[in-house]
This record gives structure tokens, C-alpha cells and sequence, in this order.
């Protein structure tokens, strides 16, 4: 076996019982990535730079083909409704069949930590089949300094091989794709798909599971901070709008998907960025834009021209194309990944009933009773098989990467909301006018605007009125913004097809929350939508 590149000499990847493998290339750095990558024939070059790559049939995650491992320590702690089980006879069986795969060929390793805050740093070594794949990862994780490399020591392991193909009889997986995690253990076996956000949301996966019994919360959230140091957090699923409202140039960026608060404060996960590309514009999300043209950015499933230029446009391969880079490509982004507790929570819904209203103050238990539902719609290309937004209730805006119960996150959400006096706001980045199809998405600029409002406190002295449907307080008038917009009903040609929407959407909310009501306390239950008053 030849090694090239800076490990710890005394931990190779014989740890994890590979052996017999080709050329291994520890740590290697992006010029070299790159290199590696078009040799290959993974990745062309851009004309600008960036490295684009494509991932065949899997343009985004597999949650069907994602298990957890059911031994003695996860039994009777993980949310087996949530997770697909795996026997520890099968993880054998599957572990033995990928170091056998792994004979022969060439491996990339990159050694990175997931988590700025060290106290609650998850090291983490990643084994790849593709050189693309380990600049990805580079690029997504927090990238120790390289004289720490030599005393690295993971205390997980990822190993991804793409061209693996799982056995179901032998190895009691769905398909041929796998995504299986021993939690006991801390290892992660991908095999199947090329797509490498599997990778990224294996780790969060990981600290959702670790983090709780700290007493520190993980979090489905980009998060940025203020000049007077007023950090906020922005929950919400792929493609409500977490990456592009917290890339704000009149705050630091603290990171853009996923964060644990805890004693120290807010923490990123990750030291770099996975934003989503379909019509991306210089003019809308200049900052975004400007990294796909960035040499180090890997982009995914984007046509190229002849020249080599990338259509952010064309959907054609599918509409999840996205670009991952360093979080320093972002000029604002946070040194560190790190600021002080929140002083307001963002929930973030791409409602595709064009019910909801722009922007929502909540009540403590309105805010229990929105995280724990977690609406919105799913965007098209985010999973495989959905090729149009379709609504969905994800509890903690984040149920795929859930191994324990809902209730845990939320009552530490609910404890540190009350311990910091956290303002909360609920903010529809969907749609207005007509559901999904009829009415047209809510603009970015009024976004912006009310975003602003709220997090610099003066939207709190505006006037509200209660909502019908939800009962949570709606802004009546917010400078710059056209008055019209924040009252939903008044936006669609037919108010009486307008009400039959909002009490459809209002059962939808009813029937989803019913599974919760006993882990929530009376108040939380009555933050709940009424049928009867939206019926009137």
C-alpha cells in the first residue's frame, strides 16, 4: 500500500480494516484534489475555475436506504419510527463487503472535525472512492490546521465507495444504495450513490445523536450574527431559504445549514457551504453567485457550454444542482464559527397552499408547536423521486437526520428559548397570490425587508392583528413592503377559495400534531390552529 499526503503516523486506515488497497492520499489539498479528479475523468474544469462533477441517477439524498444500526445502546434510545433498523450481523456482513471493495483501488482520506465549538467536536476521518468526493468534504467540514494532522484522531469514520453495490439478501438493505451508521461504533458506510451530501448529513446525523445528552442542541439551521453581536438562527428544510437569507452582507455568517447551541453559545457544524444553484442570479444572491466562479468550489449536476460555462438555469439533470466551497469564500463569514446565544429564532416554511403570511410573530408554545410540526414543502430534486414541491410536516424542520425522539430536541429548544428570552418568528418563503401552480413565490426583496425588521428590533413596535387560521401575530403595515402581501387572503382573486385552502392546511396541521400531544404540555397543544375559527 503506498501513502502520500500528512497523517498520524500511529492511525491509518487499518483502523478500519482496510487493507490491500492501492495508493492512498492522505489530506491532500485542493489543487491536488482537482488534479486527481480530472485525471480520472470524475470533474471538468469551468471556464471560471470551479470544479463541476456529476452524480448519475442519485441527485440527492436516499432516506429510504438510510439505517441505524439496533444494538444494546441504541435500542432503547433511537426513534426507531424514524430510522430503518439494521441488524449488527448485517453492518458485519456489509463492513466486510466494503473492505474487500476497497482492495485494490486508490482511496482519498481527509481528517476534519465536525463542530467549531471544541468542547462538543466530533473528529472525523472520511475514506473516498472519488478525489471529488474528498474535496466536497474538505470543502463542508472544518479543516484542522496542517500541522494538527500529524496527532489527528477520528473519532468517527466515513467511508464512501460509489461503485459499491449493497446486496439486500446478504446485507438486508432496500437496494443497492446504502447509507448505514453504527452509532456504537461511529462508522458510516455509503455505498450505491455518488451523491455526496449523503456524506455531510451522515456527521449531523452523528452530533444529533451525540449532542442532547450534553445538554447542547443540534440544529437544522444556518445562523448569522449582527455588528452589536445579536446572533439569530434560521431553521428550515432544503430550499426554504436558510442559505440565501443568512448570507446577509450587513452580518457575519456563521454558517449556513447546520449549528449546536449550547453552554458557550451557537457553534457550526461545518466550515463551508452546500447552496442550492437553480437560478442563481448575480443580482439577487451576488455573494452566492460569486463562489461558483471561485476556484476550490465544487459544483454539482450543472449543464456546462461548449465553453465551459455553467447554466445555472438548466434543470435538465435536476432541480437540487448546488455548489459546495469554504465558508471563507462568503467575505463576511465568521472566523470562527462561533457567536454568542440568539437573540431570535427564524422558522423558515415554503408553504405551497399560499396560506401562510410573510412573516409571524410566536408565542413561546406557537414556536414548540412549529418546530415540533416543521411545515413546508419539499422542493423538487431534494430527494429522489419528488419532481415537484409537495407540502410536508418534518418535526424540527429536520426528521430525516433525527435518531432520537422529536420531543428531546424540542424541550431543549423549549429551555433555552426561555433561559435567553429568545424572540421567535415564523417567516413563509413560499408562495402568495394562489397555492403552488396558481400563485407566484414570495419576493425575496419583501423577504429581506421584513427579515431586517425583525432582527433589528423594529418590527416588535409594529401593530398586529391575530391570524385567523393560526392565531399568531401578523404585522399590519412594515415600511418598504407592500401592505398587501401581509394579509395572504387578500392576495388571491377568490377569498372564498382562499378560506377552503386555509382549512384544508389547518387539518393537515391537526392531524400531523396529534402524534405529539403527550409529550407537550397544555400550552403547546393550544398553540394550535383552529378549524372551527377558520371556518367562520
Amino acid at each position: 500500500m503506498k501513502e502520500i499526503g500528512i497523517r498520524n503516523p500511529a492511525i491509518g486506515i487499518e483502523a478500519c480494516g482496510l487493507t490491500g488497497t492501492g495508493t492512498v492520499r492522505y489530506n491532500l489539498l485542493p489543487a491536488d484534489l482537482y488534479e486527481e479528479a480530472i485525471r480520472r475523468g470524475e470533474a471538468k474544469l469551468t471556464a471560471d475555475g470551479a470544479l463541476v462533477a456529476y452524480t448519475g441517477q442519485h441527485t440527492g439524498r436516499s432516506p429510504k436506504d438510510k439505517f441505524v444500526v439496533r444494538d444494546a445502546a441504541t435500542d432503547g434510545k433511537v426513534w426507531w419510527d424514524n430510522n430503518k433498523p439494521m441488524s449488527p450481523a448485517h453492518f458485519e456482513a456489509l463492513l466486510a463487503d466494503f473492505q474487500a471493495h476497497a482492495r485494490g483501488r486508490e482511496l482519498f482520506v481527509q481528517d476534519l472535525v465536525g463542530g467549531a465549538d471544541p468542547d462538543e467536536a466530533l473528529p472525523t476521518r472520511v475514506v473516498t472512492e472519488y478525489a471529488w468526493h474528498s474535496l466536497f468534504i474538505r470543502n463542508l467540514l472544518i479543516r484542522p490546521e496542517r500541522d494538527a494532522l500529524a496527532g489527528f484522531r477520528p473519532k468517527m469514520t466515513i467511508i464512501d465507495l460509489p461503485s459499491f453495490k449493497a446486496d439486500p439478501a446478504r446485507h438486508g438493505t432496500r437496494s443497492e444504495t446504502v447509507v448505514a451508521m453504527d452509532l456504537t461504533r461511529m462508522i458510516v458506510l455509503i455505498g450505491g450513490t455518488a451523491y455526496a451530501g449523503e456524506m455531510k448529513k451522515s456527521v449531523f446525523t452523528a452530533l444529533n445523536y451525540l449532542l442532547p445528552a450534553k445538554g447542547v442542541m443540534p440544529m437544522h439551521c444556518s445562523a448569522n450574527v449582527g455588528p452589536a453581536g445579536d446572533s439569530a438562527i434560521f431553521f428550515g428544510l432544503s430550499g426554504t431559504g436558510k442559505t440565501t437569507l443568512s448570507a446577509d452582507p450587513s452580518r457575519t455568517l456563521i454558517g449556513d445549514d447546520e449549528h449546536g447551541w449550547g453552554p458557550h453559545g451557537v457553534f457550526n457544524f461545518e466550515g463551508g457551504c452546500y447552496a442550492k444553484t437553480i437560478r442563481l442570479s448575480a443580482e439577487a444572491e451576488p455573494e452566492i453567485y460569486g463562489t461558483t466562479k471561485r476556484f476550490g468550489t465544487v459544483l454539482e449536476n450543472i449543464p456546462l457550454s461548449d465553453a465551459g460555462v455553467p447554466d445555472l438555469d438548466d434543470e435538465s439533470l435536476t432541480e437540487n444542482t448546488r455548489a459546495a466551497y469554504p465558508l471563507d469564500f462568503i467575505a463576511n463569514a465568521s472566523d470562527t464559527g462561533r457567536s454568542g446565544h440568539p437573540k431570535n429564532i427564524i422558522m423558515l416554511t415554503a408553504d405551497a397552499f399560499g396560506v401562510m403570511p410573510p412573516i409571524a410573530r410566536l408565542t413561546p408554545a406557537q414556536a414548540m408547536y412549529h418546530f415540533l410540526s416543521g411545515y413546508t414543502a419539499k422542493v423538487a430534486g431534494t430527494e429522489r423521486g419528488v419532481t415537484e414541491p409537495t407540502p410536508e410536516f418534518s418535526a424540527c424542520f429536520g426528521s430525516p437526520f433525527l435518531p432520537l425522539h422529536p420531543s428531546d430536541y424540542g424541550s431543549l429548544l423549549k429551555d433555552l428559548i426561555a433561559r435567553h428570552g429568545v424572540t421567535c418568528w415564523l417567516v413563509n418563503t413560499g408562495w402568495t397570490g394562489g397555492a403552488y401552480g396558481v400563485g407566484k413565490r414570495m419576493p425575496i426583496k419583501a423577504t429581506r425587508a421584513l427579515l431586517a425588521a425583525a432582527l433589528d428590533g423594529s418590527l416588535s413596535g409594529a401593530e398586529f392583528r391575530t391570524d385567523a387560521n393560526f392565531g399568531f401575530a401578523v404585522p399590519v403595515a412594515v415600511p418598504g413592503v407592500d401592505q398587501s402581501i401581509l394579509d395572504p387572503r387578500s392576495t388571491w382573486s377568490d377569498g372564498v377559495a382562499y378560506d377552503r385552502q386555509a382549512r384544508r392546511l389547518v387539518a393537515m396541521f391537526i392531524e400531523n400534531f396529534a402524534k405529539f400531544d403527550k409529550h407537550v404540555d397544555h400550552a403547546v397543544r393550544g398553540a394550535a390552529p383552529s378549524i372551527r375559527v377558520a371556518a367562520e
